[in-house]
């Protein structure tokens, strides 16, 4: 959501935002209501000063005249009342049109329509050569009894998993180093739940037009979050933040769902994507700043970078065009990890700075020292998400014997082990 003050100031700018990111969203339509609200409002009021001075003059009127005016003031009342619902019809269409607002991208952000007008910008490691044939990571869970994809999914459908033995060890020390390096760096780590209010889901910008890939319980009217950005985006609603306090780094730990509508036969196979998963989100709240912002969002892709080199992973950046970003992005990088058995590069971690923009919509504000009050901006990226980063992991680092070596700096959080698995040949 953006300040429509600024959005009267600005069309231009809000048309070719709103043409950039594919927003479906008539701005006319918007300044249109916009004008009948402020327009209704300005007679509302009028009619209730004019019912104030009628009320004034009653005290010091001649009783002869007192219920005139009293009777006068009272047609003026009804008025006010008839006008209510209208403006409030008003003002609730104004505010689903405002849920769509697109946030304006940074000028330096690519241009596109989808991900594949995304820009490449950095690579790290060339992809692994192996002496042998590589195998995907479904066949190597299923060689070393690591997964049940089969069982599980006659108990909770399809696009479930279960991990066992060490691949359930593997996953939580991946978690165990993101914990280590993030705590290290200042964020407070926080177990949050999935299970979120539908104003929180605002808030983030999931809705209005993300519905279909959540999952509700109507009997209890909440949500299942698909990222712990979406109760710590919402934590201090409506608060206002002392300055001094800033900026908030959170590590939130949360289990994830996402009902991924509209994917059928896409990535189907194994553990790409799945319905319920694990993530440890990075979240910041700093101060209305741009180069603030700019710099805690290197940041964060920075920590990502780190914790991917730690898993010795190779992968790129991109730069992700204006389709691509999302509707609250101001500008937004992915991590993307090369698979072997696919000869590509797949998204593990999602870098966005969004600005105000989700502060206003969530009403987080701080005061600065000079007295002025400003919303905060958010930031937010992943740091380790499974079972995602497993697959690059299990397939880059496969042995020709079956096991899997493990990466120097994960061994401690493995028992010291060197390798995983047993060997097969």
């Amino acid at each position: 959501m953006l300040d429509i003050k600024w959005m009267r100031e600005n069309r231009d700018a809000m048309q070719k935002a709103i043409k950039d990111k594919g927003v479906n969203l008539n701005l006319n339509e918007l300044f249109e209501i916009d004008s009948s609200v402020l327009e209704l409002k300005k007679k509302v009021q009028e009619l209730l000063e004019e019912k104030n001075a009628h009320a004034k003059k009653v005290a010091s009127a001649a009783k002869d005249e007192r219920s005139q005016l009293i009777e006068q003031g009272r047609e003026i009342g009804s008025k006010v009342d008839q006008l209510k619902p209208k403006l409030q019809e008003l003002e609730d269409s104004l505010q689903n049109l405002m849920w769509l607002v697109p946030n304006i991208p940074d000028p330096q952000a690519p241009l596109g329509k989808s991900e594949a007008d995304n820009v490449e910008i950095k690579r790290w490691k060339e992809p692994p050569k192996f002496s042998f044939k590589p195998l995907d990571h479904v066949q190597i869970l299923q060689n070393q009894n690591w997964a049940d994809l089969e069982r599980i999914a006659n108990v909770s459908g399809s696009r479930t998993y279960s991990l066992k033995n060490e691949m359930v060890t593997l996953e939580m020390a991946l978690f165990q180093m993101a914990f280590d390096l993030l705590q290290s760096k200042g964020f407070t780590l926080l177990t949050v739940p999935a299970l979120v209010r539908e104003h929180a889901l605002y808030g983030t910008g999931h809705f209005p037009t993300g519905r279909d890939q959540v999952y509700y319980l109507p009997n209890d009217d909440l949500y299942l979050s698909g990222t712990a950005e979406v109760p710590l985006n919402s934590l201090h609603a409506k608060e206002m933040i002392n300055e001094a306090d800033l900026p908030i780094l959170y590590a939130g730990f949360s289990p994830c769902f996402r009902r991924e509508a509209g994917s059928a036969g896409r990535d189907v196979r194994g553990l790409i994507r799945v319905h319920q998963f694990y993530k440890v989100e990075q979240y910041i709240i700093c101060k209305n700043d741009p180069e603030e912002s700019l710099k805690w969002h290197q940041k964060l892709l920075e920590t990502s970078e780190e914790i991917v080199q730690a898993l010795d992973l190779p992968y790129r950046i991109v730069d992700c065009c204006t389709g691509d970003m999302g509707t609250g992005k101001v500008r937004m990088y992915d991590v993307e990890c090369w698979v072997p058995s696919e000869e590509k590069y797949r998204e593990t971690h999602s870098c966005s700075s969004l600005h105000d923009w989700q502060a206003r919509r969530t009403n987080v504000r701080y005061r600065e020292k000079q007295g002025a009050v400003k919303f905060c901006h958010t930031l937010n990226n992943t740091a380790v998400a499974t079972p995602r980063i497993l697959v690059p992991f299990l397939e880059n680092h496969q042995l020709e014997d079956g096991r899997i070596a493990i990466p120097e700096k994960l061994r401690p959080y493995i028992g010291g082990k060197e390798t995983l698995g047993k060997k097969l040949t």
